[in-house]
């Protein structure tokens, strides 16, 4: 008999001090994961709102650093986007969150994240200052 299918729903809140800010998640996403009780499933991780991020990667500031730079290359701030002819400023808010995505789907084994050695989940913020949130959602046995 196969055991049937937990689905557990939390959500992280964030108003961060600056406009632009990385906020690394994972302790708050494994604690969801213990909350619910799952042993073997998957963890999703959505920022719900189109200027901010979700993503796994390395926890070094200068990593970091260099994803700032890189993205303010691909989608700088200050140029005229057609975005901004309806009365907003943040069209490169929401390139930046394109280029790097608004969720992960992580492994859950034996009750915890099955992250590589380095791999971190980040909540990454592209027209901060406002109060947001994050979905996380656990499903599995």
């Amino acid at each position: 008999m196969i055991a049937p299918m937990t689905v557990y729903t939390d959500y992280l809140w964030f108003t961060t001090k600056q406009k632009r800010e990385v906020v690394r998640i994972t302790d708050e996403v494994a604690a969801t994961v213990r909350t619910s009780g799952v042993q073997e499933g998957m963890v999703l991780v959505s920022a719900m709102h189109i200027t901010a991020a979700v993503y796994v990667n390395d926890w070094e500031s200068g990593l970091i650093q260099d994803f700032q730079v890189w993205l303010e290359k691909l989608a700088p701030s200050g140029l005229d986007y057609r975005h901004h002819q309806t009365g907003e400023d943040n069209a490169d808010a929401h390139l930046k969150r394109t280029l790097m995505g608004h969720q992960v789907m992580l492994p859950i084994t034996k009750g915890t994240l099955d992250l590589g050695p380095w791999e971190q989940v980040f909540y990454a913020e592209f027209d901060g200052q406002r109060r947001k949130r994050v979905v996380v959602k656990v499903m599995g046995q």
